[in-house]
């Protein structure tokens, strides 16, 4: 047998091995593409986990710093505040309309936002992937988590979901007394409202709570104040665009149990932020519910 093979033979060999001593060393792995399928069934393709991230909607920017990667957001747009710490990044416009050219300064690995065909197009212009992370169910929720954990190539989300689940029905304990009590959740003054099927109406029903809503009319449909009135709540809960004393100057509104009772739950900005959001902190929005369930 020869003393030595060819040069040809061991060079590359040599040069494998020499580079996988190196990523040995440094403790890395070479980087590998990998694909993210979104919300909307999108399959967007990443060379490598993104480092410069936007989030165009409160609920991943907070599902992102629930996953730990608050230190790759590099933009947010304006309604995002929690947590603190993205107080300090750039704000990048409303939701439906955010900065294009403000976000392309940023070069952004990946922007994700709600569905929005014109906004998304143009970000396509400049080479920058989006990924579509809508939710408007509990379902719609949970898929926006495996899709951000996905993408940043973890495996938290199982134990987050556990987590969140256990803080709901820790709260829905402490409320099985109002069990069936009829609720009308008014988003705003439209009205529209939370239904049965929205991520709100399925909170509620956690609790045990009876949604007003028909679940044919979707998640959050737009009412006939007419409706309402002849779906008679025992309990309206709102936002802070509608004082409490004004339900009893709409037509009609003065016959509602709830208007009747005073039985009116009225949630400050804060609480409006945890409960309008299909985030991380559902433990925390089902205790604001549950104090207005709590209400007599």
């Amino acid at each position: 047998m020869p003393s030595s093979l060819p040069h040809r033979f061991i060079s590359w060999p040599c040069a494998l091995y020499s580079a996988l001593l190196a990523c040995a060393l440094l403790g890395a792995a070479p980087a590998q593409a990998y694909a993210v399928r979104d919300t909307q069934g999108r399959t967007v393709e990443f060379a490598q986990v993104p480092r410069r991230i936007v989030s165009l909607l409160p609920s991943t920017t907070e599902w992102l710093c629930a996953l730990g990667a608050c230190d790759r957001l590099v933009g947010v747009d304006a309604s995002s505040n929690y947590p603190p710490q993205v107080a300090r990044l750039p704000r990048l416009g409303k939701i439906h309309a955010p900065q294009i050219e403000a976000i392309v300064r940023l070069r952004p690995d990946v922007v994700l936002m709600a569905y929005a065909p014109p906004l998304m197009a143009q970000l396509a212009q400049f080479g920058i992937p989006v990924l579509v992370i809508d939710a408007q169910d509990t379902a719609g929720m949970q898929a926006q988590l495996r899709t951000l954990d996905s993408l940043l190539q973890q495996q938290r989300a199982p134990a987050l979901l556990a987590q969140m689940q256990a803080d709901v029905q820790r709260v829905a304990r402490s409320v099985q007394a109002s069990a069936g009590r009829s609720v009308y959740f008014e988003v705003d003054a439209t009205p529209y409202a939370a239904g049965p099927h929205s991520f709100i109406g399925e909170l509620l029903s956690q609790l045990g709570a009876r949604n007003i809503v028909a679940a044919s009319l979707g998640p959050f449909p737009r009412l006939a104040p007419e409706y309402i009135v002849r779906q008679n709540p025992q309990l309206i809960i709102h936002t802070p665009e509608t004082k409490a004393a004004d339900f009893a100057r709409r037509p009609g509104w003065n016959a509602i149990a709830a208007v009747r009772s005073g039985s009116i739950c009225t949630l400050s900005t804060a609480e409006v932020d945890l409960v309008s959001r299909p985030g991380p902190r559902q433990g925390e929005a089902a205790a604001v519910l549950a104090r207005c369930l709590g209400r007599p």
